[in-house]
């Protein structure tokens, strides 16, 4: 009995972990749209790409823990999903990019596939 307990808390986390995962690139993308409207200038856009440093480099941090359960080659790609999203992050905020749609694309894809 605790044994069936312990497996169903254990499949309860997991789904709540992909909920919040989901729920916070819905977040990101819904900035990210509000700040391809306002411009890579304006205040939108700062609040939108700091967000989306945090989610990627937590996103990195938790692939790179050898606790994270994930497919080793499935991390490895997500990694460099997320390193490419932080150096298009950076260019829109030095001014060397618009690619808003890039980064909402991807982060699309990536939510869509927590299921």
């Amino acid at each position: 009995m605790y044994q069936f307990s312990y497996a169903e808390v254990q499949q309860d986390a997991v789904a709540d972990s992909k909920d919040r995962e989901r729920q916070v690139l819905d977040k990101s993308i819904k900035m990210l749209e509000s700040a391809r409207e306002a411009g890579p200038r304006s205040r939108e856009s700062i609040e939108a790409l700091f967000f989306v440093n945090r989610v990627w480099v937590r996103f990195i941090e938790d692939l790179g823990s050898p606790e994270n359960e994930l497919e080793q080659e499935l991390r490895a790609n997500l990694i460099s999903i997320g390193i490419w999203v932080l150096r298009e992050t950076e260019k829109i905020r030095i001014g060397e990019s618009e690619n808003f749609d890039g980064i909402i694309d991807i982060s699309s894809i990536i939510r869509d596939g927590l299921q």
